[in-house]
């Protein structure tokens, strides 16, 4: 009897698994939809490790394996998604019918995770509408020209300590250094908190940012946990940033607050300009929810993209500014220009932001060589999408659907940039670059671009015109000279880092 009974329950779950692998199989071809060949329960994903690819390539790949469709589908495990490639359809899910397409994935439990759950980039539907609406009046050009002077203290200090350690040829990795700088930037902007880590790298906002920006080894497996078995990983109560984390922000972001009410103290930041916004939309009853806990969250986002994302976008231009030196040497004249003009010679808030035009070139090709792999949405409702190629059927993509559009494929794509792999900011100079481009996601597009944008420039560029003032940069026998990026960190690293040099100019 016990035979019998193993026997039918090993029959029945090989008869699932057959079942579920030949549903996956043929699930975009029944649609109608291209796809690439795929592997039952890895989908796509196969290809992100066979061969071992940075996540950039693999967004490359896929979008490489149909060159002439609209759309393509792929499986990122078991979950399917749509990969958008025609440039009137990105415009469409992010701009023209955002209301369609307003929601990203959520990756985590806001109630087990709230650091990640809770802020701006992880919120869906109307509590996204809100807290997007309260918080966008802190980031208008006149809020920016407020923290403009907070910036430029962090540049200056960290660029003369900068230049003083290392302008004797010592190489040195660059990224480690300037996130070192980004860290008091966003210290002192977003937490109010006065730091120096380049003289003291051991305090705790700096050693406690670090372990929250690695996104490897643990973090990054439990990410693609949170991403393959959602509902698994909520049962068990797996968090990406530890409660220990967890506490130390909302600690840091608690007792700032009570200072500032109890003794009216009032600072030109981030976190005094989100405690307005609080107060002025309780006024209107309109954030009710709007507590601790959240505004933690919110101040947690600006300090993850403001220090690891920004950070690695310094490195990125510096590093392509030493295998550039022609192109770093018209950047620094136009600084010296412009810095001649100014009182003192010295950074303006209007300098940085207009009158540094081929810098901006600079910026642009950057992000257009570098982007993030993907922008992801989630369907919200039924949308109906032409065919993928001719002669196929329209598809209309249900609620929950995932979206992606592979940045990193349409930043390479030799129709719209001619030479793609050439580092080359003249396809940008003198050409007014608008936020409706398809072809220009380095923030994002539409309503969910990226809010903190104007805060990243000014921190980016700010950082580098004080340096590239006092020193120039150049290529160390470590530095990667080839377009090969480290498989292992999702965000676009140089094979082997960002190793430079100084070279004072002194």
């Amino acid at each position: 009897m016990e035979s019998w009974l193993w026997t039918c329950l090993l029959v029945a779950s090989f008869t699932y698994i057959i079942f579920k692998a030949y549903k996956q199989l043929t699930y975009f071809s029944k649609l109608d939809i291209p796809s690439p060949w795929e592997v039952p329960f890895i989908g796509s994903t196969l290809y992100l490790f066979i061969p071992k690819r940075h996540i950039n390539e693999w967004v490359q790949f896929i979008y490489n394996s149909h060159a002439d469709a609209k759309y393509i589908g792929a499986h990122g495990f078991s979950t399917p998604s749509v990969f958008i490639k025609d440039l009137d359809l990105v415009k469409t899910v992010l701009i023209k019918n955002f209301d369609h397409f307003a929601d990203r994935k959520q990756f985590v439990d806001e109630d087990v995770d709230p650091l990640f759950g809770k802020n701006l980039n992880f919120l869906n539907g109307d509590r996204w509408k809100e807290v997007r609406t309260m918080l966008s009046p802190a980031f208008t050009s006149s809020k920016m020209k407020t923290m403009f002077q907070l910036m430029d203290n962090c540049a200056k200090k960290f660029v003369a300590q900068l230049c003083t350690k290392y302008t004797d040829g010592t190489e040195f990795d660059f990224k480690d250094m300037v996130g070192r700088y980004t860290n008091d930037v966003i210290a002192s902007c977003a937490f109010g908190i006065e730091l120096d880590s380049m003289k003291d790298p051991d305090n705790e906002f700096y050693k406690q940012a670090k372990a929250v920006a690695n996104f490897q080894g643990v973090v990054l497996l439990k990410l693609m946990l949170e991403g393959i078995f959602p509902r698994l990983t909520r049962m068990m109560g797996m968090r990406i940033i530890s409660k220990k984390l967890t506490d130390f922000f909302v600690n840091i972001v608690g007792s700032s607050i009570k200072l500032r009410e109890e003794q009216g103290i009032y600072r030109p930041d981030m976190l005094q300009l989100m405690m307005e916004a609080r107060s002025k939309s309780e006024i209107e009853g309109k954030a009710a929810n709007y507590d601790l806990l959240e505004m933690t969250a919110q101040a947690f986002l600006f300090f993850l993209a403001g220090f690891d994302a920004t950070s690695t976008q310094i490195s990125l231009i510096a590093h392509e500014l030493a295998l550039n030196p022609d192109i770093q040497q018209k950047v620094v004249l136009e600084i010296n220009d412009a810095l001649l003009k100014t009182p003192e010679g010295k950074p303006t808030y209007e300098m940085i932001n207009n009158q540094l035009p081929y810098f901006d070139a600079v910026f642009s090709e950057t992000l257009r060589r570098h982007p993030i792999a993907f922008l992801n949405r989630v369907c919200s409702k039924e949308f109906e999408l032409p065919p993928a190629l001719p002669g196929r059927k329209p598809f209309k993509i249900q609620p929950g659907m995932g979206i992606m559009i592979p940045v990193a494929a349409i930043h390479s794509d030799p129709k719209y940039f001619e030479n793609p792999e050439k580092f080359d900011p003249d396809r940008f100079f003198g050409k007014k670059i608008t936020a409706i481009e398809a072809t220009n996601l380095g923030f994002g597009m539409g309503p969910r671009m990226c809010i903190g944008n104007r805060f990243a420039i000014i921190e980016i560029k700010l950082f580098l015109v004080r340096l590239l003032n006092e020193c120039s940069l150049a290529v160390s026998d470590r530095t990667c000279t080839a377009s090969e990026y480290e498989k292992n960190i999702f965000a676009p690293t140089p094979k082997g880092g960002f190793w430079l040099k100084l070279k004072s100019k002194k």
